[in-house]
């Protein structure tokens, strides 16, 4: 049995879950209309939560809060589970399947997953794939995975293993999550798209200076940070760390760079969903913005890479970032009396 919808590759895993769950339903939204309306664009930077052994620096939502959002303000119910016991797991996703017939979104591990090339592998248990079927005779799941350039097939034993990985931030205890009952059409989409853009907005600009981790706080504490890694860790330590930045910037799900994109797009199918032209405006300072995230990430590379003829220093990041941060924070303000002006 296999459910009929089609694969869409995507920038980002969730995005690309959730847009493959809702086209079973019906409901056909962009990969930016979804991360714009769920908020997911977010920064934090963590120096005593570890990933891999360093800092934890991230550039969207906890995974699983746009599943729960856009459900949420849509109108849709969903549930979403966890387990202790793997036999339970497996038969709950069977069921689900087989019998109800509808998709099921799971979070699982990367490292295992058995169709993702060696060298792309590493310990992150927060990537988002979605289950639409299952061969009764040779066990095979066939599944929908955004990195994959069409539908994938696991074995019952790997989804185990991917599933209840234990390497990474946190357990995954076999999460999945699924849709329980649907409106019979879509919320006008208008007003919600100003609503969430104050959120994101509000997550991003209203903490205190004293709170220094999150939202653009975070961005102009990581450029003080980053500045004295050398000399506080030395230079193996500040090498390694820089590559879990880079890493963090470029292959978890969009990164930095990419999330900024995503979002832009937003802006611009916003505005012309609303009529609201100056939205254009904001989208552009975005994108710039991610370019600039982009570039961050060449000079970074370049310093762990330690190429010859090139003198970039971590001073010269802190310097990125603290400009960074000033734009970000300058253009959520502006862009959320915008917003506001336009709630209902």
């Amino acid at each position: 049995m296999e459910l009929n919808i089609e694969h869409r590759p995507a920038a980002h895993c969730e995005n690309g879950a959730i847009s493959s769950i809702l086209r079973h339903y019906g409901f056909d939204l962009s990969e930016p209309m979804i991360f714009g309306l769920a908020s997911g664009l977010f920064f934090t930077h963590i120096p005593f939560v570890k990933m891999s052994g360093m800092p934890v620096t991230s550039f969207r939502t906890f995974p699983g809060v746009l599943f729960k959002r856009i459900t949420k303000m849509l109108g849709i119910k969903t549930c979403t589970r966890r387990y202790l016991n793997k036999e339970h797991a497996m038969r709950q996703l069977d069921s689900l399947l087989m019998e109800s017939q509808i998709p099921v979104g799971c979070v699982v591990g990367m490292y295992y997953l058995p169709y993702v090339p060696i060298e792309y592998r590493f310990h992150f248990n927060g990537h988002n794939i979605t289950v639409i079927g299952k061969d009764q005779q040779t066990g095979l799941y066939t599944v929908l995975d955004t990195n994959a350039t069409e539908k994938v097939t696991i074995s019952s034993r790997d989804l185990v293993k991917v599933r209840f990985a234990k390497g990474g931030t946190y357990p995954l205890m076999g999460q999945m999550y699924w849709v329980t009952s649907v409106p019979d059409r879509l919320p006008d989409l208008r007003p919600l798209v100003f609503k969430a853009i104050h959120t994101t907005c509000s997550n991003m600009v209203s903490q205190p200076r004293f709170i220094r981790i999150v939202g653009t706080n975070g961005i102009l504490y990581l450029s003080e940070r980053i500045r004295h890694w050398e000399e506080t860790m030395g230079k193996r330590r500040a090498g390694l760390n820089l590559a879990q930045l880079i890493r963090m910037l470029e292959e978890i799900g969009t990164g930095g760079a990419g999330f900024r994109f995503v979002y832009a797009a937003f802006l611009q199918e916003a505005a012309e969903l609303t009529g609201v032209g100056e939205l254009n405006e904001y989208s552009n300072r975005m994108t710039a913005i991610g370019d600039q995230w982009r570039e961050f990430a060449y000079k970074a590379s370049r310093i762990f890479k330690r190429r010859e003829g090139e003198n970039f220093t971590y001073d010269d990041l802190g310097d990125l970032l603290h400009s960074i941060g000033m734009q970000e924070e300058a253009l959520f303000r502006e862009l959320d009396s915008l917003a506001k002006n336009h709630i209902p």
